[in-house]
């Protein structure tokens, strides 16, 4: 009888191991919760393009824009705990959402935090035929017509969102934020000149600075990055007290065996130091930044949410 019950126990403990054993046995969906095009788009395809390679198995890119990405983060974590469905995230949907409405803290608290993957600063630009060529000449403007300058971002709750309610704040304008579900949809409003400035991520606004459709002005560090040396910091460009930085990291739903978190986080480390990976992130204004554990970047977050929740209650912002 003992014998017999040993055995179950056994065969039980093998058949929870078995799923981390084998895993992944097939393709992994990435969740990311804007629209293709944005920062969290690209940064999800550059990245799972590599993890993919390295884990043996295609990583699917699922758009689920929506509440300022709390319906990606929520449909992750109802998601089975079994590895195959990934987050990649931003403050926006973790410490962001949660403060302005506490029906996403939940579906917060059910995510299982992996790794840290990029940081980088916002990006300031502005629409060519609004004259406006730097950080002195948007808050003169802003001065002078107030309420008449529209600044787009990605959704209530986002970096660029609190970018530009941030920077309302220390350089006492009142530009009116315009929501868009998006980075690319955001930029373009500016491009075609509904809007006149935005606060984007680097990967969304660089190309068209480049080409010459957008006027960047700076970025939202304090000093220059190596990543957008043409482009001043905060500093240099006048307004010394802003600063603001954003990042992407990994998620999965609470639950998932600790064997695949490990497996994840590993093979994430291997795909984000890979030449072509950093090329193609740094390209685009952003550069890798991974955690040194799982748990380091669980403290990483906990530390940031205080910052992204004070600024998105101090806003006065209203969730989607």
């Amino acid at each position: 009888m003992v014998k017999s019950l040993a055995a179950g126990v056994m065969l039980a403990l093998a058949a929870v191991a078995a799923p981390a054993q084998t895993w992944p046995d097939k393709p992994i969906k990435l969740v990311v919760g804007f629209t293709p095009g944005g920062a969290a788009d690209y940064v999800g395809r550059t990245v799972g393009d590599a993890l993919g390679r390295v884990l043996g198995q295609p990583i699917v890119i699922d758009n689920k824009p929506g509440a300022g990405s709390s319906l990606a983060a929520e449909f992750v974590a109802k998601a089975p705990a079994d590895g195959y469905t990934l987050l990649i995230a931003s403050p926006s949907s973790i410490s962001v959402n949660p403060a302005l409405d506490a029906k996403w803290g939940p579906s917060v608290q059910s995510l299982v935090p992996i790794t840290k993957l990029t940081a980088s600063p916002l990006v300031i630009a502005a629409n060519p035929q609004a004259g406006i060529k730097s950080v002195p000449d948007l808050i003169e403007f802003a001065k002078k017509n107030p309420s008449k300058l529209n600044f787009s971002h990605a959704g209530m709750g986002s970096a660029p969102h609190l970018g530009g309610v941030l920077f309302n704040q220390l350089a006492g304008t009142q530009m009116t934020a315009i929501p868009f579900k998006g980075g690319a949809p955001s930029v373009q409003s500016v491009i075609a000149g509904d809007t006149q400035v935005t606060f984007a991520t680097p990967p969304s606004v660089l190309p068209h600075i480049k080409s010459g459709r957008l006027v960047g002005l700076a970025v939202s560090s304090p000093e220059r990055s190596p990543l957008v040396p043409d482009l001043p910091g905060m500093k240099e460009a006048g307004l010394p007290q802003y600063k603001l930085d954003f990042w992407y990291g990994f998620f999965v739903p609470a639950g998932t065996p600790p064997e695949i978190v490990k497996k994840l986080y590993d093979a994430t480390q291997v795909a984000m130091q890979k030449p072509e990976v950093k090329a193609a992130l740094a390209r685009e204004g952003t550069d890798v930044s991974v955690s040194s554990s799982p748990g380091d970047f669980t403290a990483f977050v906990k530390d940031e949410s205080r910052f992204w929740a004070k600024l998105a209650k101090d806003s006065g912002a209203k969730a989607e």
